[in-house]
């Protein structure tokens, strides 16, 4: 049986995207892996599934590339948002996300931060605030911070952002112990009180143009810790988003939403 699916992406981080609220269908991590694939499949950063949902307008499903599940993706929420219209609430593994459409994209509260060790998680109690530990390769001005925004972040504040090889560094500290469910890596450079620049290594997923929850934990980092004021712009390869979060409070992060063709797919013809 065909399946329609939507490819979109926000500021190049790229998305296959099915609508199985009426039609359903089976995605398992090897399939997701299989359509993924940039040679053989339709190719994305992930695949997304949205499901019918009793808590929300819609459940959203996020497969990594590597066929990994996963709990949050702040790009693909606002790809979601821009399908579903109106005020949509998401439900994903991480929470219920509430969006509003805006010109060109949506703005999506994302929830509140979390910094307590065992909601990263890490392997043991330590200060979030302050990880002590360092790594090979990175060399960031203060020790790297860690937080989940509905899944886990670690944060190093460097000189150069560009001048890091995180293709390399990136995996080493994803995959390292101390994050029993892995990790993404972010590596910013403050450029003013309100302009962060930024790549991320996603986890399950390597270097990709724009990570949305990697632009909201490195901005609440970097507001917690009073490097940059409330409502500061994330400039990641593929664009910027405007992230605004008080202390105590859920973090909004707002940007594009592109939708670039729709097409028709056999899930037979990808293993099961």
């Amino acid at each position: 049986m065909r399946h329609r699916f939507h490819k979109m992406h926000g500021l190049g981080n790229d998305f296959v995207v099915f609508d199985a609220r009426e039609q359903a269908l089976a995605m398992t991590p090897t399939r997701a892996r299989a359509i993924a694939d940039r040679h053989t499949g339709v190719g994305c950063d992930q695949l997304i599934v949205i499901e019918p949902s009793d808590a929300a307008t819609a459940r959203m499903r996020i497969f990594n590339n590597d066929g990994s599940e996963v709990e949050a993706c702040g790009n693909a929420t606002r790809c979601v948002a821009s399908l579903l219209g109106g005020q949509p609430t998401i439900e994903t593994l991480g929470g219920i996300l509430v969006s509003e459409l805006t010109a060109g994209g949506a703005s999506v509260d994302m929830g509140a931060p979390r910094f307590d060790w065992n909601a990263v998680p890490l392997a043991y109690p330590m200060d979030t605030g302050a990880l002590p530990l360092a790594w090979d390769g990175l060399e960031p001005i203060a020790p790297p911070m860690a937080l989940s925004v509905g899944n886990p972040h670690v944060i190093f504040f460097v000189p150069d952002t560009d001048a890091l090889d995180l293709a390399t560094s990136g995996p080493v500290v994803e995959h390292d112990p101390v994050f029993p469910e892995r990790i993404n890596v972010n590596v910013a450079t403050i450029e003013s009180r309100s302009r962060i620049r930024l790549r991320v290594w996603e986890r399950g997923a390597g270097l990709t143009l724009a990570c949305g929850t990697g632009a909201c934990a490195t901005a609440v980092a970097a507001i917690k810790s009073g490097r940059v004021d409330s409502g500061v712009t994330v400039a990641l390869p593929g664009g910027e988003l405007v992230i605004d979060w008080q202390p105590g409070g859920t973090f909004r992060m707002t940007g594009p939403a592109t939708h670039v063709f729709t097409g028709e797919l056999d899930l037979e013809a990808f293993a099961p």
